[in-house]
């Protein structure tokens, strides 16, 4: 789960104290810095597919007891709860930290927004731009939904009866569904990010040509 503690947001002009110019962008770039971080992060990247894990063990502990009510499990009256409440337990947990994650990275925005109004110092400000890290955002997020639409489009076109019982196309229904999702977050938050990066920092400056200084 992202840490709650974000960097604090710019004092109010009355209360700024900086003794120049060169302070203020220092701790300027400081809490930017610390924010895409936080934001952009490969342990971010990490925490969401941690997330995405704990889902899919959460679901298919859930679909454990409709299996054994399938096989008329005698054991069902009492493994299929005790299975219930392991599933909600993996299930709630990886769920609110997605959440707590997506309000994170919300309030991250309006921090780096902040800190940028401050002053201009386009040298550094450009490092915000991570295009690497919102290129892996990106390509790892596609996967997952690719993995997640084969495995929910598979599970239910190619069970078998007699083979596959309902429970096993539920459980990939779901894990697919859960991959599907995840991956969606994360596109988006790429998406988002290049789109405000555009908005804030500008189109990516063009690399200098040679010939153009002769």
């Amino acid at each position: 789960m992202p840490r709650r503690t974000l960097p604090p947001p710019p004092p109010p002009a009355c209360l700024r104290t900086w003794p120049d110019r060169n302070a203020l962008l220092h701790d300027r770039g400081m809490a930017l810095e610390e924010l895409r971080r936080r934001s952009l992060g490969i342990h971010r990247i990490l925490l969401l597919w941690l997330f995405a894990l704990g889902c899919v063990i959460g679901w298919a502990l859930l679909t454990v007891p409709l299996e054994m009510i399938e096989d008329h499990d005698p054991t069902a009256f009492f493994m299929g709860p005790l299975c219930a409440i392991l599933g909600l337990g993996a299930l709630a947990p990886s769920v609110f930290g997605v959440v707590v994650g997506i309000r994170s990275d919300r309030k991250a925005r309006e921090l780096t927004d902040s800190w940028l109004e401050l002053d201009s110092h386009p040298a550094s400000d450009s490092a915000l731009r991570s295009p690497g890290l919102s290129l892996c955002w990106l390509l790892t997020s596609l996967l997952g939904c690719a993995l997640g639409l084969w495995a929910s489009f598979a599970a239910a076109a190619y069970a078998e009866p007699g083979r596959d019982s309902y429970s096993d196309v539920v459980l990939g229904m779901g894990t697919g569904l859960i991959l599907w999702l995840a991956g969606l977050i994360g596109v988006t938050k790429a998406v988002v990010h290049y789109r405000w990066a555009i908005r804030r920092l500008g189109p990516t400056p063009a690399p200098a040509v040679d010939g153009a200084h002769r």
